[in-house]
């Protein structure tokens, strides 16, 4: 992947099966560098696919994934949209991004963020909640706030940074 021109055209839509592999090569270099996400940095392709692209009969029927794509048509970054929690928690939504190597900084995770929360608006949410965004993850941190979210608690010493050590996880949420 070649990088790409910045402002490229960005369109979002509801991820298919055959977005997987594309979706899975995005994913796997942040799930090896072990630096933004929890989770076994082993896991492998299907251990992967459950959270991010399960399919119809996937383990939480409020799940929606939808990926933006660059002009050509090439998913750039995949968000699952899920409730948060069940039952009297299903208010609430959650969300995961990632972004392409070669797609970041050109405005990707702002579009598809703004995106997602205008579809769980729609869905009915009435808030948006992040269970553990790692505090140094500058950047996920500001683009957060500069939408709305706060930090209503960190965890500390909840994620271990393969270079930094041990450092909290940010809970985030903003109403919607």
């Amino acid at each position: 992947m070649g990088e790409r021109p910045r402002g490229l055209m960005l369109a979002v839509r509801p991820a298919v099966p055959g977005d997987w592999p594309e979706l899975w090569a995005i994913m796997e270099p942040v799930v090896r560098a072990g630096e933004t996400y929890c989770g076994d940095r082993e896991r492998d392709e299907g251990a992967g696919r459950p959270g991010w692209l399960p399919g119809p009969a996937g383990p939480d029927p409020t799940l929606r994934v939808l990926v933006a794509v660059d002009d050509g048509g090439a998913g750039v970054g995949p968000a699952p949209l899920p409730a948060n929690r069940g039952g009297p928690g299903s208010h609430v939504a959650n969300a995961s991004f990632l972004v392409s190597a070669d797609a970041g900084g050109g405005g990707v995770g702002r579009a598809l963020a703004e995106y997602v929360l205008q579809e769980a608006r729609r869905a009915g949410y009435e808030a948006m909640q992040f269970n553990a965004v790692v505090e140094t993850n500058v950047r996920a941190v500001g683009l957060w706030r500069s939408l709305g979210f706060d930090v209503v608690g960190t965890v500390p010493g909840a994620f271990l940074h393969p270079d930094l050590g041990y450092t909290g996880l940010h809970i985030m949420h903003r109403r919607l």
